[in-house]
């Protein structure tokens, strides 16, 4: 006797999609905004956010050069797992470091797991203004030194997948920018 389903269950397809930019430009907002639509769509999300990484499965990291590597590649060898296995990942996390991204998408496309690259370009002017988590205040006071686009590099995407400037338009906007790019790439 031979087992025969009898509904076939639709191919899903999963992607990594990196939102990077500097602090407070609006990554994990835009995430979020994302990932609710996706949800509502049916689809399998998970949002990989930079700040929980951090006190969870990166613990004990400092922001040298070379913990911020290590960072970066352990979040995106979670978010190629995650999406090799048909989940929509969005990982908004700054990444300040081109060769830390390329690593990341090396590891997707070796596997053959689709990978997005989307910069968040918002200005420093406008992140400081917004300075969601008061790090912009703190450097200035002197209070912390290292702040990614401040007194620490950031490495712009040279050509990413997508590039939002986030204070020229609404969150919607922006999610729905990335929503479009998901559907040209045939990745819903």
């Amino acid at each position: 006797m031979t087992y025969t389903p009898e509904i076939q269950e639709k191919e899903v397809t999963g992607a990594t999609i990196w939102l990077t930019g500097l602090p407070s430009a609006g990554k994990t907002t835009i995430a979020y905004e994302l990932a609710g639509r996706l949800r509502a769509e049916g689809h399998r999300v998970e949002l990989l956010d930079g700040d929980e990484i951090r006190e969870f499965l990166s613990a004990g990291l400092g922001f040298t050069r070379e913990d911020r590597h290590t960072n970066v590649q352990r979040i995106g060898f979670v978010a190629e797992l995650l999406a090799s296995n048909g989940v929509k990942v969005l990982v908004p996390v700054i990444a300040p470091y081109a060769d830390s991204r390329d690593a990341v998408r090396k590891r997707h496309q070796s596997e053959g797991t689709p990978y997005l690259e989307v910069h968040v370009a918002t200005p420093v002017e406008v992140c400081s203004v917004r300075d969601v988590k008061g790090l912009y205040a703190k450097q200035a006071a002197g209070e912390i030194s290292g702040l990614t686009g401040v007194d620490d590099p950031y490495e712009e995407p040279e050509s990413p997948d997508l590039r939002i400037e986030s204070h020229h338009q609404t969150v919607q906007e922006s999610a729905a920018a990335l929503h479009a790019l998901l559907s040209e790439r045939g990745l819903l």
